[in-house]
């Protein structure tokens, strides 16, 4: 008997119904024995692999070899309904399943790459053990974290030596997991996201089947950017991790209640937690974000602090300013002639302090390349104080490079660079463009 707040965990609109499917599950680690004992409560019958016969033995006698709140209670139901079965021998456990998932370690090697024995070896046993007469393919599904190119570069080729021209009888997924240990149950039911990568990047039927009572977004994607999303993920963690804690440093050399910052730093739901600043593309810069970074990089060396995260912030801007001139003058000719749309630091603005753009000019001009700049926001004439300063310290041809909205639709050009979107705003003839605001 389920406790109450057990049978929480589970799906609450778990209205329609599944598919049952059988599915062997190579490695019965966390995320391995938590998708058993979770599909194991919607029915499906599950045969879970494991090299330890100590883990094996333990979770046929219905014991969870690991302690995650609410497991024990899913794996003594389905080992006594018969829908959980281990076993150390993996070599036929596909032979009637309609689909396999890899949850195997890939640990640290000694350079920091991930170890992929484990999965080069689960892949090469399934390969060889897989009916080949199999009237439907059996869905391959990796949840392990792997290098992005993994799939193409190593599990493919491994099917493809094997199975040859039966390679159909397999189809290969990514679907990386999102589970917390100690909340692992309940992530399972309610994912933060669904992440499916295929060969094509479309829907796989099987998948469906098996996410129908799941409530979340489904990504559908090809199998690099699936791979790539949880390194994505959990290094933002490990920074917010790191960032809060040099802010708590920072905040308790000087006597400040950290509590209270914390509490209005995650109220703004408009800036600090929201997708704007998350979205890749231009190097920031304006009045505020440059001067207030290097002004904390101060206060925390005068403190005695220690931040590194923070004060790498203006590093890793600079070095993304040369990317940027890097990508742009890429196979472009010295004297190619350029439109910058765009110079102050953001759209609707004319603040060119520390603007991203104002530097790219600079460089751009400097490499002999001919270069204009359309910005409606932006007159010389009404340029004040250090706004005009900066203006003409780092562009002192500043008035001569820009142009007007009659010359935008006149003049052609060998390659456009949009810094903040005006492009969507207007017919540009230009042989070639390039949009640095946004990467997506």
């Amino acid at each position: 008997m389920l406790r109450r707040d057990i049978l929480l965990f589970l799906s609450p609109d778990n209205d329609s119904k599944v598919q049952i499917m059988k599915i062997a599950i190579y490695g019965l680690g966390y995320v391995g024995l938590t998708s058993a004992g979770c599909l194991t409560s919607e029915g499906h019958h599950v045969i879970g692999v494991d090299v330890s016969e100590d883990k094996v033995r333990e979770i046929n006698a219905g014991r969870s070899p690991i302690y995650e709140p609410g497991l024990q209670e899913l794996l003594i139901s389905a080992v006594k309904d018969g829908r959980l079965v281990c076993t150390t021998n993996g070599a036929q456990s596909t032979s009637a399943c309609d689909m396999a998932i890899v949850c195997v370690g890939t640990p640290s090697g000694s350079d920091g790459s991930h170890n992929m024995s484990y999965i080069a070896e689960v892949s090469r046993q399934i390969a060889s053990t897989v009916n080949r007469n199999r009237k439907v393919p059996l869905t391959v599904v990796y949840r392990s974290t792997i290098r992005p190119g993994t799939i193409n570069e190593l599990i493919l080729p491994i099917f493809s030596a094997i199975l040859g021209e039966d390679i159909g009888v397999i189809e290969l997924v990514y679907n990386p997991e999102f589970l917390r240990e100690a909340t692992a149950i309940k992530d399972y039911f309610n994912p933060p996201k669904i992440v499916i990568g295929t060969i094509d990047g479309k829907i796989n039927d099987r998948m469906e089947e098996l996410n129908k009572n799941l409530k979340s977004q489904v990504f559908y994607t090809k199998f690099l950017e699936s791979e790539f999303t949880k390194f994505v993920d959990n290094s933002f963690h490990a920074l917010k991790v790191s960032f809060a804690n040099e802010i708590g440093r920072v905040a308790i050399k000087l006597g400040i209640n950290v509590a209270k910052v914390h509490e209005m730093f995650i109220a703004d739901t408009k800036l600090n937690i929201s997708p704007y600043y998350f979205r890749p593309g231009g190097a920031f810069g304006g009045s505020c974000l440059p001067k207030d970074v290097r002004a904390l990089q101060y206060i925390s060396s005068d403190v005695g602090a220690n931040t590194p995260v923070i004060d790498s912030l203006i590093r890793s801007n600079e070095a993304h300013k040369n990317f940027l001139y890097d990508l742009v003058t890429k196979n472009l000719a010295s004297g190619s002639s350029i439109l910058m749309l765009g110079l102050a630091f953001k759209k609707n603005s004319d603040d060119l302090r520390e603007s991203p753009q104002v530097d790219l000019a600079r460089k751009l001009l400097q490499a002999g390349f001919v270069l204009l700049v359309y910005d409606p926001s932006l007159t010389p004439s009404k340029l004040v104080g250090q706004n005009l300063g900066y203006a003409y310290s780092h562009l002192p041809s500043l008035p001569r490079l820009l142009i007007n909205e009659t010359d935008l639709s006149q003049k052609s050009f060998d390659l456009v660079v949009d810094t903040n979107g005006t492009s969507q705003d207007h017919a540009i003839n230009g042989k070639k463009s390039i949009n640095i605001h946004a990467f997506i």
